[in-house]
């Protein structure tokens, strides 16, 4: 094989390479939660629609309110990755929606990224209420408890 073939095809293998490393190192762009169109959004209005126009008007919500059916949310996040990193989001919308006992709506609002919360942890611990505790104290503070009166006991014998 001549010696520019060879220095070719090593050129070409090195150029694949690379790609295919550089590839690792692209952005990825994601899209979660509800999909809406911003004119279908400011559309509903407190006083005059109601559960039936909104669901017809923006569809199920992502989620309703977790101590009633009152509440409904439309959810949507854009997020970035960078290859291996964990996603961050870019922009996020939440609308939510109440409505009174006879299902019109009472409040529409609209959120953004302020709601973004970036938690970063100190160390390996994390702090809690409660007392400080060694691995000793956990491992043997059970004992002398098991089998004391009222700890434990409440079931029945089966006796009468």
């Amino acid at each position: 094989m001549p010696k520019t073939k060879i220095s070719k095809a090593l050129t070409l293998a090195a150029v694949a390479g690379i790609a295919m490393l550089a590839q690792g190192c692209t952005q990825f762009r994601g899209h979660q939660g509800y999909i809406g169109d911003s004119v279908l959004l400011t559309s509903v209005q407190a006083g005059v629609d109601n559960k039936e126009s909104v669901q017809a008007t923006l569809g199920r919500p992502t989620f309703t309110g977790q101590f009633g059916s009152n509440d409904w949310y439309y959810f949507a996040r854009d997020t970035k990755q960078l290859a291996f990193r964990n996603p961050r989001p870019t922009a996020q919308s939440i609308i939510h929606v109440q409505f009174d006992n006879a299902g019109n709506v009472v409040a529409v609002n609209q959120k953004g990224m302020e709601n973004v919360v970036q938690l970063n942890p100190e160390g390996d611990k994390t702090r809690t209420l409660g007392r400080e505790t060694s691995f000793f104290e956990e491992l043997f503070g059970n004992i002398g408890s098991v089998g004391a009166p009222g700890a434990g006991q409440g079931g029945s014998s089966g006796r009468p």
